[in-house]
């Protein structure tokens, strides 16, 4: 029995030893490409995160939204609601896309209060992102500084507070005081300070804005719109999320429990996944806010400008928020490093290797419109070797009413070296060592 099981294995090993041989000499190195188009869930991966991202967003009438899919793989449809919000201007995005959802004289050029202030916190989070600033710094108060007016904290000359309490001072009660001491600090003066925030704001495309100081008290020719308080808020709150420690705050203290603090923006404590962002309000700008929340992983931004009373400006940017919550939803498509498909490999030492997707990819929709997105499979069923690991293999192509919203390669999970003599017979020596040891 020992004899002919050794026997057995010998001829086994042979068989492998022609098998591989005719491999090598013969295989073709000719791929065949394939297109296949099935319903989204039929291969819709289960795990990893959505993210997409532009700079610019969309001018739309109040009364639909753009029906066109984006090159960001964002696509809105046909909507009817005409809110008619009780405001001089308005607008809805989705935060990471920057899709206008709704919009009412969105480029319209008013006065922003204390929401300017959302550009100071962008170059304060920018510098501390740089390693220009560390949340620990402290930070001095010049006279300029403590002489502001409106909401503060009456900073003193003599005192200094750190930085995480200076923008945590700027975002919950709006401190003028310390927004100036800020500006100063980082860029040496306010003028010097605003010539950034005018930088910034033409870098973000802010094209109906003029900043002319760092804190929002009324002054000629200090003007934006809520398309651009949109496109500024946009840019804090995805490149610099933490910021939300700061937003979300509804009450707090500083100077050891001496200074009570209570958010200015009401929805931090009354609007479900409320995350901020900023209010202003002057006898001449009126009542201003930029609201964002997230839910289900849909992060909206509305803002409301020229609102005629404080109860109002909350009320509309509520309905602008429900709308987008009740229309839309944002929509995975693809997780990267899933597994899509397996793909031969001609003359290599392995016989296949995974096609994986390459990043992950979402949509903003319509709600319901999910049964309509199809997918688009372009996928060799056999590759030449050698492979490297990250090759591009094919890609997967999502469609949405005959319009591409998405595409991402599908890239080779590992690499796979060609066979050669030397490789071969490794190979075979390899095989026929685990033969023999069984």
């Amino acid at each position: 029995m020992f004899l002919k099981k050794k026997i057995y294995k010998i001829i086994s090993l042979f068989l492998l030893c022609i098998s591989l041989l005719s491999t090598f000499v013969y295989a073709s190195s000719i791929p065949t490409w394939t297109t296949e188009t099935k319903p989204l869930n039929d291969t819709t991966p289960t795990s990893g995160n959505v993210t997409s991202s532009s700079d610019s967003t969309t001018s739309t009438s109040p009364s639909q939204t753009n029906s066109i899919a984006s090159p960001n793989n964002t696509v809105a449809t046909n909507s009817n609601s005409n809110l008619s919000l009780n405001c001089g201007s308005c607008i809805l995005i989705e935060q990471h896309s920057g899709q206008v959802l709704y919009e009412q004289n969105m480029h319209e050029k008013l006065r922003p209060a204390s929401v300017t202030k959302v550009m100071t916190i962008l170059l304060i989070m920018e510098a501390l992102d740089s390693g220009k600033l560390s949340y620990t710094d402290k930070i001095p108060c010049t006279e300029n500084a403590a002489g502001m007016g409106g909401s503060q904290i009456w900073l003193d000359v003599r005192e200094e507070l750190t930085v995480d309490e200076m923008l945590k001072a700027i975002c919950v009660v709006s401190a003028n005081d310390c927004t100036v001491a800020m500006a100063e600090y980082l860029a040496g003066s306010q003028e010097a300070f605003v010539a950034k925030m005018n930088e910034k704001a033409q870098e973000l495309g802010m094209k109906d804005t003029t900043f002319k100081n760092c804190h929002g008290i009324d002054e000629d020719g200090h003007v934006t719109s809520a398309y651009d308080i949109a496109l500024m808020s946009k840019e804090l709150l995805n490149k610099h999320p933490s910021i939300t420690k700061y937003t979300t705050i509804y009450m707090d203290s500083l100077r050891d429990g001496k200074s009570s603090l209570v958010n200015t923006n009401k929805l931090i404590r009354n609007y479900k996944g409320a995350t901020g962002l900023k209010t202003g309000s002057t006898s001449v700008a009126l009542y201003n806010l930029s609201a964002s929340a997230t839910r289900d992983d849909l992060s909206l931004i509305a803002v409301i400008m020229k609102a005629p009373n404080t109860k109002i400006r909350f009320a509309e940017a509520q309905k602008l928020l429900d709308y987008g919550f009740a229309n839309f939803e944002y929509k995975k498509l693809a997780s990267k490093g899933d597994i899509i498909k397996d793909v031969l490999v001609d003359k290599g030492i392995e016989t296949n290797v995974n096609g994986i997707l390459e990043d992950d990819s979402g949509i903003l929709i319509q709600k319901g419109q999910d049964k309509n997105i199809e997918q688009q499979l372009e996928l060799p069923t056999m590759i030449s070797s050698p492979v490297e690991q990250g090759q591009v293999l094919g890609t997967v192509t999502y469609m949405l009413n005959s319009q591409e919203i998405g595409k991402v390669n599908i890239i080779a999970e590992k690499s796979v070296n060609k066979i050669s003599t030397f490789t071969m017979i490794e190979n075979i020596y390899s095989k026929w060592f685990s033969l023999l040891r069984t």
